[in-house]
């Protein structure tokens, strides 16, 4: 994994990005000028090295793929751009998606300069991508940016050399809802929090029970600010 130290370099340079571009005065440009942008956050956000690892208009099959950034001769991402003064929509992700399946590319950038979205390709039938990271940078609070930071970091070159993306995509399915509320209904959970309503209660429940009032506790909006975690000691 990436070490604190990249994590500030991606930060300082991310915050520089938004000092820079995202002004009131950029609001309207237009896609040519919009890549401009683009082109900075690539390099000096992410790390890659313009003409060598940065295609511009790539080809795939008679249609142009705005960027694809290759590294050590794989293709990495397909990097699709739209203008700032526009909302990227699922409708500019399929067109990514469809330049993405036909290269055989596993991850996709969707952005506009002010908003950028990271997806992750697979290659199923029917084809399809789960967005993994989102970021707003237009109202992005100094705690926003450090956690965008610590997200793309695996994205940068650095990252890319190290396999850090297909780390954050399986780190990304094993601390999905689905798979937690797999772990939550599993026997020694069950057991454990069993022994603990004992405890305080001094009631046997059963495991039907605990399973329906995990199930509830899923489905409850609770208030964190209240939940004091329980320590070992």
């Amino acid at each position: 994994m990436s070490t604190e130290f990249q994590v500030a370099k991606v930060l300082q340079a991310l915050k520089k990005y938004k000092r820079k571009y995202i002004k009131k005065q950029y609001n309207d440009l237009d896609e040519s000028a919009t890549r401009i942008m683009i082109n900075a956050f690539l390099t000096e956000v992410l790390g890659y090295q313009e003409l060598d690892e940065i295609k511009t208009e790539y080809n795939i099959r008679g249609e142009y793929a705005d960027y694809v950034i290759q590294l050590a001769r794989k293709k990495q991402f397909v990097v699709e751009v739209k203008s700032i003064q526009i909302d990227i929509s699922d409708k500019h992700l399929r067109q990514s998606l469809s330049y993405a399946a036909n290269e055989g590319i596993d991850w996709i950038i969707l952005t506009n300069g002010r908003n950028f979205q990271f997806y992750r390709v697979m290659f199923e039938k029917p084809i399809k991508s789960v967005l993994l990271i989102d970021i707003v940078l237009e109202n992005a609070t100094p705690n926003d940016l450090k956690n965008c930071a610590s997200n793309i970091v695996s994205f940068t070159k650095n990252g890319v050399q190290k396999n850090e993306p297909e780390q954050f995509w399986q780190r990304s399915i094993a601390l999905s809802p689905v798979n937690i509320s797999k772990l939550l209904y599993c026997e020694d959970v069950l057991r454990v929090v069993r022994r603990e309503l004992k405890k305080s209660t001094g009631i046997y429940f059963d495991d039907v029970s605990i399973k329906d009032a995990l199930i509830n506790t899923i489905h409850c909006a609770v208030d964190n600010g209240n939940i004091r975690y329980k320590t070992k000691r």
